[in-house]
């Protein structure tokens, strides 16, 4: 396949190199320091005790790239705004645009399912309307990720979870379509496991279980996961999980995952600053309206009571607006 991948950061350059190794036509949007090293040296991505090296197409511009049998918009979602300005080049009318991000995507109202609730007022995820009028709602594809990783140094990324690369993805109404069995084969052949989901949705708030509670908690306390063992931090989180999945039940998706589980006994938590803290630490802007406040405005439009997300949705605008990341 001709796939592009928007993005070509931590997330996008693990999977861009998995791809190019398998045979893709690979290109990466990509910026600054990070685009020469690409130009020089390829991409490189440390997994394990591997090193593979992909040689990759790579530009600032999109138009250089033309146009795609797939896109992967691996932006986050504080960073989305302005792909709808430049994303043109690489769509032919039936390209499928996946955005993989952390917490409510831009798109969740569009092909939602007639015996859910609708979803709440969600603008400030797409200001203006710019993704949905640019990409154009048939184009989207829903992705979910699972995956950790850094950019260690200009064009090398060190993914941390060898054993632990998921990208879920469907349409988003769900349908089992020839261009998601596509894409799904293409991203198991290289190596990033792919499962069949039947629900975009469930997978969406499954994800944003460990953002919204315990993420957002390491960003507050300025600790790595490990910091979510400790006993009244683990109580916090618990209290913050029950909230989050009756808010996810209210709106129709009911969660296998309860906060014994997430945060019971027996779990062992890595050594790892979620990005939400890194961009905080890393002066970069802030998925503070995707991760935090659009769950809350889903707990406020179907009346569930959330006073420990309330109290987490408080100091994390509250840090991220005093340090210039985020504009309330």
């Amino acid at each position: 396949m001709r796939i592009c991948v928007y993005g070509a950061g931590s997330i996008g350059g693990n999977f861009a190199t998995r791809l190019a190794l398998a045979g893709n036509d690979v290109s990466v949007v990509a910026r600054g320091a990070h685009l020469a090293a690409i130009r020089e040296h390829d991409l490189t991505l440390l997994t394990g005790e591997r090193r593979l090296v992909a040689k990759v197409r790579a530009s600032d511009r999109p138009a250089d790239l033309g146009p795609q049998d797939a896109v992967l918009v691996t932006m986050k979602a504080s960073g989305q705004t302005a792909l709808g300005e430049a994303i043109g080049p690489l769509l032919r009318e039936d390209t499928p645009v996946a955005f993989v991000q952390n917490g409510i995507p831009w798109w969740y109202g569009h092909g939602l399912a007639a015996a859910r609730p609708p979803a709440p007022d969600l603008s400030r995820l797409d200001p203006g309307g710019a993704l949905a009028t640019s990409v154009g709602h048939g184009r989207v594809v829903g992705a979910v990720v699972t995956s950790s990783n850094h950019v260690i140094e200009p064009g090398v990324v060190r993914n941390i979870s060898p054993d632990r690369n998921t990208l879920w993805v469907a349409e988003t109404d769900d349908r089992q379509s020839p261009r998601i069995l596509a894409l799904r084969a293409a991203l198991i052949a290289a190596g990033i496991a792919s499962p069949p989901t039947t629900d975009i949705r469930y997978d969406v708030w499954h994800k944003l279980m460990a953002n919204l509670t315990g993420s957002a908690l390491c960003l507050i306390l300025g600790q790595p996961t490990t910091i979510l063992a400790t006993p009244m931090v683990n109580r916090l989180a618990r209290r913050a999980h029950a909230e989050a999945l009756a808010v996810a039940a209210a709106h129709g998706v009911v969660l296998d995952d309860s906060p014994e589980v997430r945060y019971g006994p027996t779990r062992v938590y890595p050594d790892h600053r979620p990005s939400i803290l890194q961009d905080y630490e890393l002066g970069r802007p802030m998925e503070i309206d995707a991760i935090v406040r659009a769950p809350l405005a889903f707990a406020r439009s179907a009346g569930i009571d959330t006073p420990t997300l309330d109290a987490i949705e408080s100091l994390c605008v509250s840090m991220a607006v005093s340090k210039g990341l985020y504009a309330l």
